[in-house]
């Protein structure tokens, strides 16, 4: 290798993350937030106001729904002593419930291992080949997956791929609110995968529609007449919350706390 590739590798250092369940990341990141045991009704719904998603409410229960958040920080700009996003991007799960934080509520966002179809695990344990599908995004959540693949986080390694064919694959990645003109494509590319596939939502718009979810272009019935295997929130969501999530559903819990220490 010539002096100046060496100079530029050292120089570059490992770009490559070896353990993507334990990383680091900075304060900045917007992950998990937690609401403060103290906050009263009138603050949560001074913060219910703030919000421009919807995703904090006061009644019946002080609770922030991730499914909805835009991970904006408003509602920590404006009173940081009852809220704040931590570092936490684990928080992908395959119940929608988990995605609801209460006040008080520190603990990891909890994924269901109970309520995993037993053929994901049988059948996709080792290779998931997946088909993304635009249903009106807005590039941001395209560019996120897209990323999860690169020498960073290299989800390859794990067997994690994108495929161009839905005929090829085991299941769809859907980002965007889902508009009525992707509806039928949608459909389409949903049958053509074989049995059995799985349905992930990735970034707010997929999950709850976000700040289009009252718009009339919009249309969620194939996201409510299907049964969605694995939710990942964000805005958009993380590689490495995409990544962990996935790795959560086609691994038995054992397998799971070791995924970070898989080799390439």
């Amino acid at each position: 290798m010539l002096p100046r590739e060496l100079k530029i590798l050292k120089s570059h250092a490992s770009q490559y993350i070896r353990n993507l369940a334990d990383v680091e990341l900075p304060g900045t990141f917007r992950g998990r937030p937690e609401i403060s045991g103290n906050i009263t009704e009138k603050d949560a719904l001074e913060l219910e106001i703030i919000c421009p998603a919807g995703a904090i409410s006061h009644c019946p229960e002080i609770a922030l729904d991730m499914g909805k958040c835009l991970f904006c920080k408003e509602c920590q700009f404006q009173k940081p002593e009852l809220i704040k996003f931590t570092n936490d991007y684990k928080i992908a799960t395959n119940a929608r419930s988990s995605l609801i934080v209460k006040a008080g509520d520190k603990n990891p966002v909890l994924f269901r291992h109970d309520l995993v179809r037993k053929e994901i695990r049988k059948i996709f344990g080792r290779a998931l080949k997946l088909r993304q599908v635009s249903a009106g995004g807005d590039n941001s959540q395209e560019l996120e997956l897209n990323a999860a693949g690169n020498v960073n986080f290299d989800m390859g390694r794990f067997g994690i791929e994108f495929l161009a064919s839905p005929r090829h694959c085991d299941g769809i990645v859907i980002s965007g609110p889902v508009t009525q003109n992707m509806e039928a494509a949608l459909n389409l590319c949903y049958e053509a995968v074989p049995s059995p596939k799985i349905i992930i939502l990735a970034g707010t718009d997929a999950i709850s529609g976000g700040l289009f979810s009252e718009n009339t272009a919009i249309k969620r019935s194939f996201i409510e007449n299907h049964t969605i295997d694995l939710y990942v929130p964000g805005n958009p969501a993380h590689p490495l919350t995409f990544i962990n999530g996935i790795l959560e559903i086609c691994s038995t819990p054992r397998q799971a706390l070791r995924s970070g220490n898989l080799k390439p």
